[in-house]
């Protein structure tokens, strides 16, 4: 892969999280202080982030729609498990749509009973996000500072990304996937990369590629989206979602 140095993008990922541009992410207490979120309604932007944050108390945060049910992670997203829970827990959910979504907790209310709160989301009558070739760069997701991707734009509607990741073992993993434009996403099919060895002992006939399964990517602007994915690769989580913001962009490049 021409012009990579993996080592140092995974250095960029370890160290340079605090210059990254990021869509903006609020945070809502739960529980500490009565059975409450604080704040209890709140207004933020399409295509922003809020985490949850369990101060005290036996709670989840549980979308009135359905969409999302959360405390150790968000159900649906890998181990992630919305049961709730004691522990002083946090959770990302991403809001990619305008509108007004209310949520509660299973264990004291139901919707708009009890122990609920209200999140606001504009931006509705913006245009949907238009993928151009600023996308490329280096993506991550801030609360998993150690792993993320590479994008380049290689046509008008073609893309690669570069997953620089690890396996549940721990083994580090490079997975790289090439798919078109829809839209605002991009969907990709995805391969595994294995039997490189270091130069001198390189070479490229112990290369295999293996399927590995298929990435989703969502962009709402130029510095915030996310990622789904399913894999059929058994060192894997089988499915899961994370929210992405740009690392780095390529020098000379503009995004409107």
């Amino acid at each position: 892969m021409k012009g990579l140095l993996r080592q140092i993008l995974l250095g960029a990922f370890l160290l340079a999280a605090g210059s990254a541009a990021m869509a903006a992410n609020h945070t809502v207490r739960v529980g500490g202080g009565g059975l409450t979120y604080s704040p209890a309604r709140l207004t933020i932007q399409r295509g922003d982030t809020v985490t949850f944050t369990n101060v005290s108390g036996f709670h989840n945060v549980v979308s009135d729609s359905g969409s999302f049910r959360c405390a150790l992670g968000c159900d649906g997203s890998g181990t992630g498990n919305g049961n709730p829970n004691s522990s002083q827990w946090n959770a990302v959910v991403q809001f990619d749509n305008a509108g007004t979504f209310g949520y509660f907790c299973e264990a004291h209310g139901s919707p708009g009973n009890g122990m609920f709160g209200t999140i606001i989301v504009e931006g509705g009558g913006d245009p949907p996000f238009t993928i151009t070739p600023a996308i490329t760069g280096n993506w991550y997701d801030p609360a998993q500072n150690g792993h993320g991707f590479q994008f380049e734009m290689i046509t008008e509607t073609l893309v690669t990304a570069f997953w620089f990741t690890f396996d549940n073992a721990g083994n580090p993993a490079w997975l790289v996937g090439t798919g078109t434009i829809e839209g605002g996403k991009v969907v990709m099919q995805v391969n595994r990369s294995t039997g490189g060895r270091f130069p001198p002992n390189f070479n490229p006939g112990s290369i295999v590629n293996n399927p590995w399964g298929t990435w989703t990517f969502t962009f709402t602007g130029c510095n915030a989206g996310k990622v789904d994915w399913t894999s059929t690769d058994p060192a894997f989580t089988a499915s899961g979602t994370m929210p992405l913001t740009r690392l780095t962009q390529i020098q000379g490049s503009t995004c409107p």
